[in-house]
């Protein structure tokens, strides 16, 4: 699913091949889509986008004096949730992508088009949208209003659950997504499965090098300290970022080396797999956490690891594992399909060899149950003469013995 940085990559895109293209008409959407229409028609108007955590907004802007069809003239805001697989394409028109669901054409001849892509149809577009409310601030571009709002929640029952649970809540971490967690928690050695609140509380409300303070005589090592000297403040920020921080930069270094797949334009990401240290990494271990999603983690996975929780298949990728502690350990993964089946196949084999000596060796077939039920039913002829002498013997001892 597309994170943070890849939905800001994506809103990169859009300004860049749309800036100074005129686009005209009705914006179009596909009849396999269940999203709305999108009510706007203009016969001249730009396109710009800006992104937020997992939001994506384009603004369609007519240009002066050209007249609005339909839109009145007035701007109109879009805004996107991609979902599992969605993504903006630029094309020409004889070019138009299969899944390309929302579509914006170009005033140019030739003409061409920005499409919305979304394979699996999970993503979503609201017309005359605004950012959701529930969702927090952007972990990226509102870092200090997010480390606000989670240090001043910490009462909020979201914390009770475990850290890579809680760094899913797009309403205090927004942005942040199943690889950014793994990585994030990489770093720090955070076990994944303790709990949430216990990671945070310890943390300051704001970065040391943001806080307005004096300089203590002789200086101070700890970073607690509100008397700390901002020198001193910016070094340990840097050395020793906590949990908040890391939920900052780390999806920043992503933007920096360009993504992990969602980008149109590019389609070697070796950079990116590079850059990863655990998610997918040979050598880290994996399980399921209480929502079904995949937790990539080394070490102890914590005290509030789900019991039954069952470890993914592992996909086979050569990649830097970071130092020699990692490539000693084993992998957690299933066996192989054909494997399984394979073994399967073998069982079958076997019970059915098994019947076979079975049949040899003389075992008797049972008796059809319909024959058996109609002998319980009707007794043959002898058998209903000796129940009769049966009868009347006992009635004769019994006249006897009185």
């Amino acid at each position: 699913m597309p994170e943070g940085p890849e939905l800001h990559m994506a809103s990169q895109f859009v300004n860049r091949v749309c800036g100074g293209v005129v686009f005209s008409g009705a914006v179009e959407k596909s009849e396999v889509s269940k999203n709305p229409e999108v009510p706007f028609a203009c016969t001249a108007y730009r396109i710009s986008a800006v992104s937020r955590g997992k939001e994506v907004r384009l603004t369609l802007t007519p240009i002066k004096d050209e007249g609005a069809e339909g839109g009145g003239g007035k701007p109109m805001d879009i805004v996107f949730r991609f979902g599992m697989s969605g993504f903006f394409r630029y094309t020409a028109q004889d070019e138009l992508p299969k899944h390309a669901h929302l579509r914006f054409y170009t005033k140019e001849k030739p003409g061409k088009v920005l499409s919305f892509v979304d394979i699996r149809r999970f993503g979503s577009w609201e017309p005359n949208g605004t950012w959701q409310a529930e969702r927090g601030p952007c972990v990226m571009f509102e870092y200090q209003s997010f480390r606000d709002n989670v240090l001043s929640n910490l009462s909020d029952r979201a914390f009770d659950k475990p850290i890579c649970e809680a760094l899913l809540n797009q309403k205090y971490f927004n942005g942040i997504g199943n690889y950014l967690r793994a990585e994030i928690l990489y770093r720090l050695k955070i076990p994944p499965f303790v709990k949430a609140r216990t990671v945070l509380e310890g943390l300051l409300p704001r970065d040391y090098a943001e806080l307005d303070v004096k300089p203590v005589k002789g200086g101070c090592a700890s970073p607690q300290s509100p008397e700390i000297s901002l020198s001193k403040k910016v070094k340990l920020k840097r050395e020793s970022p906590d949990l908040l921080n890391l939920c900052h930069t780390v999806p920043l270094e992503v933007i920096q080396i360009g993504g992990k797949g969602y980008d149109p334009e590019k389609a070697d990401y070796s950079d990116f797999e590079a850059w990863l240290q655990c998610y997918y990494v040979s050598g880290m271990k994996s399980l399921r956490d209480h929502n079904g999603r995949t937790m990539w983690f080394q070490g102890d996975p914590g005290p509030m690891a789900p019991k039954a929780s069952k470890s993914p298949k592992a996909k086979k990728r050569a990649k830097k594992t970071g130092d020699g502690e990692n490539d000693a350990q084993v992998v957690q993964e299933k066996e192989p399909a054909k494997k399984v089946k394979e073994e399967k196949e073998s069982k079958r084999k076997q019970r059915r060899k098994g019947k076979e000596v079975q049949s040899d060796r003389g075992t008797p077939s049972p008796v059809p149950k319909r024959k058996m039920s109609q002998s319980r039913k009707t007794p043959t002829a002898g058998q209903a003469v000796s129940k009769k002498r049966i009868r009347k013997s006992s009635r004769a001892s019994a006249k006897q013995t009185s």
